[in-house]
């Protein structure tokens, strides 16, 4: 038996990380699926594409097979038999053969011996098998690889979520509506039964389910943020649900302007009040404030509000309001304002 190149049979980097690779087995899959493909060799491209991915998509597997490398031959004939120290935890394996579905018998011959496995102290031996390869059995207490028995978590999913200025000043507890491919319930990911693809997915391992829920975006977030909800990903193997991470993006607003957890406001002022001074309400997201502009404000002074701003993500408390005068020219004179402010700009001459 030939070295098989799983990264190459899916045409991507050693170094590609869990996105890259499901990515490039839905399209090698979509593409070489026997009720797609017209070719008949595609039926074993197709068996060789879910081969790859079952290796690459599992972390110990494809820890395992970066491992042995070409050099799979020798080490596998090394191990049967014995028990080896693989990876943190010193957890052992064992030789178990077993059926794997018409699978090669590279990747028996590679893998087999995961079918059962201790734990560094000692614990009962467990069967480990995923969906598509016969019985899942407990894992017993392995850390993150044994919770749930034979469950294997949901790749976790992102979505963009849209916000007013008010919600993201408030928090809100937000309903959305999402469209999610999970694991197929009927061949639990591995694409085929019994040597024929899987008629409910297609052969993908794949289906689009849509889920609604009500989420809680807290108070402060802003545009970029990520906002994880627990639980709410796609499903793995045996129901295990990823994490759903939302992407903010807050909508600009027609009276502030948000830069950091500040925010900016610009406030018309009439003529005479910023000449004489006057007490103003002024717009806020908590509601309007009383604000005093002293006599001979100039256009473009700002003032700091303290605390109106946004709240702070993290750490508790809230920005600033700054509130920049714009002197407005009064519009649609009277004959006698005409001469009222010909009268000052008597009194008060032009100076070069």
């Amino acid at each position: 038996m030939d070295f098989k190149d799983y990264y190459k049979t899916l045409g991507v980097a050693r170094s590609a990380d869990d996105k890259a690779i499901k990515t490039a087995y839905r399209k090698l899959a979509r593409k070489y699926h026997p009720d797609v493909a017209k070719d008949k060799s595609a039926v074993g491209r197709f068996q060789e594409i879910n081969e790859a991915y079952e290796v690459l998509s599992d972390p110990e597997k494809r820890r395992r097979y970066d491992t042995l490398g070409p050099d799979w031959e020798r080490q596998a004939q090394a191990s049967t038999g014995s028990r080896q120290t693989w990876g943190p935890g010193e957890v052992r394996f064992e030789t178990s053969g077993g059926d794997f579905g018409g699978f090669s018998d590279f990747f028996q011959t590679l893998f087999g011996d995961l079918g059962r496995r201790t734990g560094r102290a000692g614990g009962s031996v467990r069967d480990f098998r995923r969906g598509g390869f016969g019985d899942l059995g407990d894992l017993g207490d392995l850390g993150d690889m044994g919770r749930g028995g034979s469950e294997t978590a949901g790749n976790d999913a992102e979505a963009a979520i849209e916000l007013t200025l008010e919600e993201a000043f408030s928090g809100i507890a937000k309903p959305i509506a999402l469209d999610i491919d999970e694991v197929c319930p009927t061949c639990g990911g591995a694409g085929h039964r019994g040597g024929r693809p899987c008629e409910t997915c297609r052969g993908t391992g794949w289906k689009k389910t849509q889920r609604r829920l009500e989420v809680k975006i807290p108070a402060g977030v802003e545009t970029g943020s990520r906002v994880r909800v627990a639980g709410e990903g796609p499903a793995g193997v045996g129901g295990r649900k990823g994490d759903l991470f939302l992407r903010v993006m807050v909508k600009p607003h027609g009276t502030f302007e948000r830069k950091a957890d500040d925010l900016h406001v610009d406030l018309p002022v009439a003529y005479p009040d910023a000449a004489l001074g006057v007490e103003i309400q002024v717009p806020t997201l908590k509601g309007n404030v009383s604000m005093k502009i002293p006599p001979e404000t100039s256009s473009g002074r700002v003032f700091r509000l303290p605390g109106y701003g946004m709240p702070h993500l993290k750490g508790g408390g809230s920005g600033d309001q700054f509130v920049r005068v714009q002197v407005s020219v009064p519009s649609g004179l009277t004959a006698k304002e005409k001469e009222l402010l010909a009268e000052l700009k008597k009194l008060r001459p032009e100076r070069k």
